[in-house]
């Protein structure tokens, strides 16, 4: 039997965080995210060398840092480059729950011109999220004409 090039339950595009605090960035994940812990394997100085966890129907993949290999999570206060973008059911109660376990909301959730309701925040390890939820079926050309009248909107001010 040929062995899959992708394996079993995953997707050609996986996630990969470096944490500082992989071990409560998976409680956190979990509280916050429904996530389920699939695999963990520790690393001889305590530290997780690789975990991943299911969210929904993707794994994320995360470790702590390890600075003797280069890598870091982000830095307190500095924002995050990357962000991870999350559909979900109810985004608003995704972000509710995510705040009461430590995130910080960075945009409240809304209506998007672009057909979903979305918010974010920063967890507690300095990554960002977007969590949505898709409320409605947008054409590309509703979507352009929208865009084009927030360009307009915006050149006025």
């Amino acid at each position: 039997m040929a062995v899959k090039p992708i394996p079993e339950g995953y997707h050609s595009l996986t996630p990969y965080l470096i944490v500082d605090g992989a071990a409560k960035a998976i409680e956190f994940y979990v509280k916050a995210l429904g996530a389920v812990e699939v695999m963990r394997m520790p690393a001889p100085n305590g530290r997780i060398g690789h975990a991943e966890v299911r969210i929904g129907d993707s794994h994320l993949m995360l470790a702590d840092e390890h600075p003797e290999m280069g890598a870091l999570g982000p830095r307190p206060g500095t924002p995050s480059p990357i962000s991870l973008l999350l559909y979900v059911d109810d985004c608003d109660a995704v972000i509710e729950r995510a705040a009461a376990a430590g995130a910080k909301v960075t945009r409240p959730p809304a209506d998007q011109f672009y057909g979903d309701r979305s918010g974010g925040f920063t967890d507690p390890f300095g990554h960002s999220w977007y969590v949505s939820t898709h409320v409605k079926d947008i054409s590309n050309e509703e979507m352009r004409r929208a865009v084009d009248e927030r360009i307009r909107e915006a050149e006025k001010k």
